[in-house]
């Protein structure tokens, strides 16, 4: 491997921009290349970040020995065949969210990851928040006692990510808000807990704004076609039944007539204490009252940004935050939500 980490983005939209921005944070790391169909967009990640070049296949960075990593911002449905080309061409690998469309596909990339031996990781940015690192080792040293329940949830009154964009396509997205932003949130959920082990999940989907024209919001950087139907979900919620008895609450919304505005935490429940995002805070009972503090952890265990973390990962054999086998049992428990959702009926999970 070359003195730095050589990496390559593949997508120039919005999130393969934040990606190029982060690998950039670290001085053992070189973002070589980007690739993006659009030209314009290609051209406008070239130049703001100084780039060496863009390439319009991805293919042609999977040829280049001297890529030595890359991350994958594309379109869901693109996540899961690209990363495992990406990961048999031997180049190690980080995925934005979701890991893939179905449980079947983010297996074959899990398959590809343990033949080929490359750092491989779903990144899962809420996990290196502050806040959540300060929870999560609360947790982890027993402060919490057993931790039996939680609840995750992302509402959004107007947040749809453009109407007519690939989002709210099926082919494309694979899902709506689930997908979009309640994965960030269970996934932060079921880590601190730690406990990705589903037994059953009862989901419900519903699309009441999106069809309708409403809702709208700003995201993003792709096309959008007014004359595309709206074909995912604006609001999901489930019931995820957890090994050893526990038990885990997702409520999430593109659109929604509530209260706030952006309305967003985590909530964690055990037998000595509970705790809850966002801010990071420490819920005990004292006698008959119940305090509350924020936890304190005077050096975070990870880096803030996710693609630096994923550096170390590489460079320095740091055990990734996001294991794929976690990332997998995931895609398993938003599978059995959409099923859940159009069946009208509990999924269990083998």
């Amino acid at each position: 491997m070359s003195k730095k980490l050589r990496c390559a983005v593949i997508g120039a939209g919005a999130i393969g921009l934040h990606h190029i921005q982060g690998f950039q944070k670290h001085p053992d790391a070189e973002v070589a290349a980007v690739a993006e169909v659009n030209p314009e967009r290609r051209a406008e990640a070239v130049a703001k970040y100084a780039l060496p070049k863009g390439v319009e296949d991805y293919k042609e960075l999977l040829k280049d020995k001297t890529i030595d990593a890359v991350s994958v911002a594309l379109p869901n449905a693109l996540h899961a065949p690209v990363a495992t080309e990406a990961i048999k061409a031997g180049k190690h690998v980080l995925l934005d969210k979701p890991m893939a469309t179905n449980a079947r596909e983010a297996q074959q990339i899990v398959d590809a990851w343990k033949e080929k031996k490359v750092v491989f990781m779903v990144g899962q940015n809420f996990r290196f928040n502050p806040e959540t690192q300060k929870v999560k080792a609360a947790a982890a040293a027993g402060e919490l006692g057993e931790i039996y329940h939680g609840r995750a949830h992302w509402l959004r009154r107007s947040g749809i990510p453009r109407i007519g964009s690939w989002f709210t396509q099926k082919k494309m997205a694979g899902g709506g808000c689930c997908y979009d932003i309640g994965v960030h949130l269970l996934d932060c959920l079921l880590h601190i807990m730690d406990n990705f082990d589903a037994e059953a999940v009862s989901g419900v989907t519903y699309a009441k704004f999106g069809p309708r024209g409403l809702g709208d919001g700003s995201w993003g950087k792709g096309e959008v076609d007014p004359n595309k139907p709206f074909e995912v979900e604006d609001f999901a919620g489930a019931l995820v039944r957890l090994k050893g008895g526990k038990s885990a609450i997702l409520e999430v919304s593109w659109a929604l007539h509530a209260e706030k505005g952006k309305d967003h935490g985590v909530d964690i429940y055990g037998t000595e204490a509970g705790a809850s995002l966002f801010p990071a805070m420490i819920h005990k009972a004292q006698g008959k009252e119940i305090t509350s503090a924020a936890p304190v952890l005077e050096t975070l265990p990870v880096p803030e940004e996710r693609m630096v973390h994923f550096v170390d990962c590489v460079l320095k054999g740091v055990p990734p935050l996001v294991k794929p086998e976690e990332s997998l049992k995931l895609q398993k428990i938003l599978d059995a939500i959409y099923e859940s959702g159009s069946t009208g009926r509990e999924v269990r999970i083998a």
